[in-house]
C-alpha cells in the first residue's frame, strides 16, 4: 500500500540568494532519508517560495518492508553442556537477539567460516513509515547548507530563519512527529496580504491549488517562467528588450510568492552616465531588470511586484521615486570622478593596503609595471603603453564610483580613462587587466591589457606563495587557482612563448616589503602546471595523456600544451597502444641493464637481425623529418611519422634477443633501444599511455 506525502515548513521570509539551493538541498536530504529506510516512492515534487519549502512524495510505502536476518552467535560446542543444557553463552546470545534458547541452531558448513556457530533466523518486522519520518525529516534539515544558524525568541532551536508552521500529511493523515519543535499538523499560511489566514490542506494533492486560492504560486520553477515572460512582455511594450541575468531571476523569483511585473522610468538625463553604472544600480540595489535597444540603455526599468495591487500606478510612482536618488548617486559620482584625471588617484593607492606583509596596492602596481614591462621587452611590445596602463590600472579602486559600486572596478576606470584622453590600448587594458574573471571568459583583445593581466596575476601568486599563503583542499580565499588558471589561458591561447619559470623568477625578483619563502619558484611552479590537470579534465583529455608529458619536467606553459595536444591525437591512433606498450618494454629493459651508461652510439656492422637492421634504417630515415618538427614545436608531424615505426618495432621484439650472449651484440642493441626511446622522449613519455 502507497499514500501520497506532503512536507511543508513554514518560516519567516528565507535568504532569495539561497532559496533555490536549500530547496534542492531539502528535497534531496528528504529522498535519501527514505531510500536509507528501504521505503519505495514514485516521483518527488519539490516547492519553494520565501515564506516554505515544501516537498510532495507520490506513492510512497506506508511500511518497511520485512527483513530476514541470520545471527551467529558462540560456538556450539560451548553452548551447550554434557547434559545438552545451554550454557551462559547460549543464554546470553538468546537474551541479546531477544529469543529462547531453544530456538537457537548450529550453522552447517555451508555457512562457511560460520560453520559450527550458534545460528538464529529471524524476521524483522518493518516500521510504519509514520514512526520513521520525524527523524528523516530532522535530519535533512540538519543537512542543510547553512553557514550560520539563528535561535529566535526563548527558543534553542535553530535554523536559517524563524520557524512557524509544520505540515506532515500522509494521505489524509497528519503525521504524529515533532520537527524543529513545531508538532505536525495540516494547515499553512497563504499570501502575507492578499490571504494572511490559515488554510487547511486536507490531502496532498490540493496542495498547489489551494495555495494558489490563496495568491501562493508554490512552484518556484513556474513562478520563475511566469516572471521571464511578464519581463519579456514588459520589455517588447516599451519598444525593447528585457535583459533577464539569471541569478537575478532566480533572486527575484525567491522574493515573491505572487509575482507581477510593472515598468517604469526614469529621467533620461541620466543616460549620459556609463550604462553599466545604471545597470548595476537598478539590479544590485532595486532587483529591477533593465530594458536595450539597438545596445543602447532604455530610461526604463521593469520591477516584480509581490502584490496584484488595484492600482499598480502607485506601486510604479513609488518605485520610481525610490530609483531617482540611486542613479542621482551614480551621476554625482560620475561627474566628480571626472574633474580630476585619473592618474591623480594614483597617490592615494599608497594608503590602500593590498595583502599585510606584502605592500600597498601602489606597490603592487609599481610591480606590476616592472614585470609587465621586462616581458614587453621580451616579446618585442610597446613597453611605454605597457607602462603607463600599468600605472593607471587600480587608480579607479579609490575612486567614487568604484566605492559604491564595487562590480565596476576597471570598467570605470576605462571609461575615466578615455575621458582623460589616455591611449586606447592604455584605456581597453582598465578592463582586461581582469579577464579572463572565470572559467571559459573572454581573453584580452589587446597586448598591453594581455601583459596587464598576465603580470598582475603572476604578483599575487609570487607573493602570496612567497608567504607560505598557499590554496589548501577547502579554503582559496584570494582565488589562487582561478589566477594559476589566467595565467596558464594567457600563455598558452596568447601563444606567449616563455618559460614559466622565467616568469616567476622575473616576479620573485620584483621589490618586495619581505622575505619570500627560497622554495617559493618551485612550489609555485609544481602547483601552477598541475592546475592544467583540471583543464585537461574539462576538455575531455584522459589524466595519463598530461602525465605522458608532465613527466619530462617541462615548465614552459605553451610548449606543454602543443606537446599534450600531440599526444592526445597520437593516442586515438591504432599503432598508440602497441607503441606505447613497446615503450614501457623498452624503458623496463633499459633500466635492468643501466641503461644511463650504455652508449647510444649504433654500430651497424654489429647486426645479425634483419629486424634490427630494418628498425635501425627506418629510424634513420625519420630523423631528417623529426627534427625540424621538433625544432618548431610540430609535435603532431613527429609523433605521425613515429606511428610509422610499428611494424618494425614489433617485428624486432618478436625476432630479436635483445640480451645477447654476445656482449657487443648486446650493447648495440641496447643503443639501438635507446635511440628509440629518445625519439619518443623528445616528445613525451608514451609508455605512461
Amino acid at each position: 500500500m502507497s499514500r501520497d506525502l506532503l512536507i511543508e515548513l513554514g518560516t519567516e521570509e528565507l535568504p532569495p540568494t539561497a532559496l533555490k539551493n536549500l530547496s534542492a538541498a531539502f528535497t534531496q536530504g528528504i529522498e535519501d532519508g527514505l531510500k536509507e529506510a528501504g521505503l519505495s516512492f514514485a516521483d518527488v515534487v519539490s516547492f519553494a517560495a520565501p515564506r516554505r519549502l515544501a516537498v510532495r512524495i507520490n506513492a510512497l510505502e506506508e511500511q518497511q518492508a520485512d527483513k530476514e536476518e541470520t545471527l551467529y552467535g558462540p560456538p556450539a560446542k560451548i553452548a551447550f553442556d554434557a547434559d545438552g543444557k545451554p550454557t551462559k553463552a547460549a543464554i546470553g546470545f538468546a537474551e541479546r537477539a531477544g529469543a529462547d534458547a531453544a530456538q537457537l541452531e548450529t550453522a552447517p558448513e555451508s555457512h562457511g567460516k560460520n560453520a559450527g556457530k550458534l545460528m538464529l533466523n529471524r524476521v524483522i518486522k518493518g516500521k510504519q513509515t509514520t514512526e520513521l519520518l520525524g527523524d528523516i525529516v530532522q535530519n535533512s534539515l540538519d543537512k542543510l547548507p547553512i553557514p550560520k544558524r539563528m535561535r529566535w525568541g526563548a527558543s534553542r532551536v535553530e535554523f536559517v530563519r524563524p520557524v512557524h508552521w509544520l505540515i506532515m500529511l500522509f494521505g489524509n493523515d497528519v503525521v504524529d512527529a515533532e520537527v524543529l519543535g513545531l508538532k505536525a499538523g495540516n494547515t499553512t499560511r497563504g499570501h502575507r496580504f492578499h490571504a494572511p489566514g490559515e488554510i487547511t490542506i486536507s490531502a496532498p494533492d490540493e496542495y498547489e491549488s489551494k495555495l494558489r486560492e490563496a495568491y501562493v504560486m508554490a512552484d518556484f520553477a513556474e513562478r520563475s517562467a511566469l516572471i521571464k515572460g511578464q519581463v519579456e512582455a514588459e520589455g517588447k511594450k516599451l519598444g525593447g528588450e528585457a535583459v533577464i541575468d539569471d541569478d537575478l531571476l532566480n533572486e527575484v523569483t525567491a522574493l515573491n510568492e505572487w509575482p507581477v511585473a510593472l515598468a517604469g522610468s526614469f529621467d533620461e538625463d541620466f543616460l549620459r552616465v556609463p550604462q553599466e553604472a545604471l545597470v548595476s544600480s537598478m539590479k544590485e540595489h532595486q532587483k529591477y531588470f533593465h530594458v536595450m535597444k539597438d545596445g543602447k540603455l532604455l530610461p526604463n526599468f521593469i520591477t516584480i511586484a509581490n502584490i496584484e495591487s488595484k492600482d499598480p500606478s502607485q506601486v510604479i510612482s513609488g518605485n520610481e521615486k525610490v530609483i531617482r536618488p540611486r542613479l542621482a548617486d551614480a551621476a554625482f559620482f560620475w561627474d566628480t570622478d571626472r574633474k580630476h584625471p585619473l592618474a591623480s588617484r594614483f597617490p592615494k593607492l599608497e594608503n590602500v593596503v593590498w595583502v599585510n606583509g606584502l605592500g600597498s596596492v601602489a606597490d603592487k602596481t609599481r610591480r606590476i609595471s616592472a614585470l609587465a614591462t621586462k616581458i614587453a621587452e621580451q616579446l618585442g611590445a610597446d613597453k611605454v603603453l605597457v607602462q603607463r596602463a600599468a600605472h593607471l590600472c587600480k587608480n579607479d579602486l579609490v575612486s567614487n564610483m568604484v566605492f559604491e559600486f564595487t562590480d565596476l572596478q576597471g570598467l570605470a576606470g576605462k571609461y575615466y580613462a578615455e575621458h582623460d584622453g589616455e591611449p586606447e590600448e592604455v584605456c581597453a587594458a582598465m578592463i582586461e587587466q581582469y579577464m579572463p574573471a572565470f572559467a571559459g571568459d573572454a581573453l584580452p583583445q589587446t597586448q598591453t591589457g594581455t601583459l596587464i593581466a598576465l603580470a598582475d596575476r603572476l604578483d599575487s601568486l609570487a607573493g602570496l606563495f612567497g608567504t607560505g599563503q598557499i590554496p589548501t583542499g577547502s579554503k582559496d580565499p584570494f582565488a589562487l587557482r582561478r589566477a594559476s588558471l589566467g595565467v596558464l589561458r594567457l600563455l598558452v591561447e596568447k601563444e606567449i612563448n616563455i618559460d614559466l619559470g622565467t616568469l616567476i623568477d622575473w616576479a620573485l625578483a620584483n621589490d618586495w616589503e619581505t622575505d619570500l619563502k627560497s622554495d617559493t619558484k618551485a612550489v609555485l611552479t609544481e602547483y601552477m602546471l598541475d592546475r592544467f590537470s583540471a583543464w585537461y579534465h574539462d576538455e575531455g583529455i584522459p589524466a595519463e595523456v598530461f602525465q605522458a608529458v608532465r613527466t619530462l619536467g617541462i615548465t614552459n606553459a605553451l610548449d606543454v600544451n602543443r606537446r599534450v595536444q600531440a599526444v592526445h591525437e597520437f593516442s586515438k591512433l591504432e599503432s598508440a597502444e602497441a607503441l606505447a606498450a613497446a615503450n614501457k618494454r623498452v624503458s623496463n629493459i633499459l633500466a635492468k641493464n643501466n641503461g644511463d651508461a650504455v652508449s647510444a652510439d649504433v654500430d651497424a656492422s654489429l647486426f645479425e637481425a634483419a629486424e634490427e637492421k630494418a628498425l635501425f634504417e627506418q629510424m634513420t630515415g625519420l630523423k631528417d623529418l623529426i627534427i625540424p618538427s621538433l625544432e618548431k614545436g610540430n609535435y603532431s608531424m613527429a609523433l605521425e611519422a613515429l606511428s610509422t615505426l610499428r611494424k618494425v618495432v614489433d617485428d624486432f621484439f618478436d625476432n630479436v634477443m635483445v640480451i645477447s650472449d654476445n656482449e657487443a651484440v648486446k650493447n648495440n642493441r641496447l643503443a639501438l633501444l635507446k635511440q628509440l626511446r629518445a625519439m619518443f622522449m623528445g616528445i613525451a613519455d608514451i609508455s605512461v599511455l
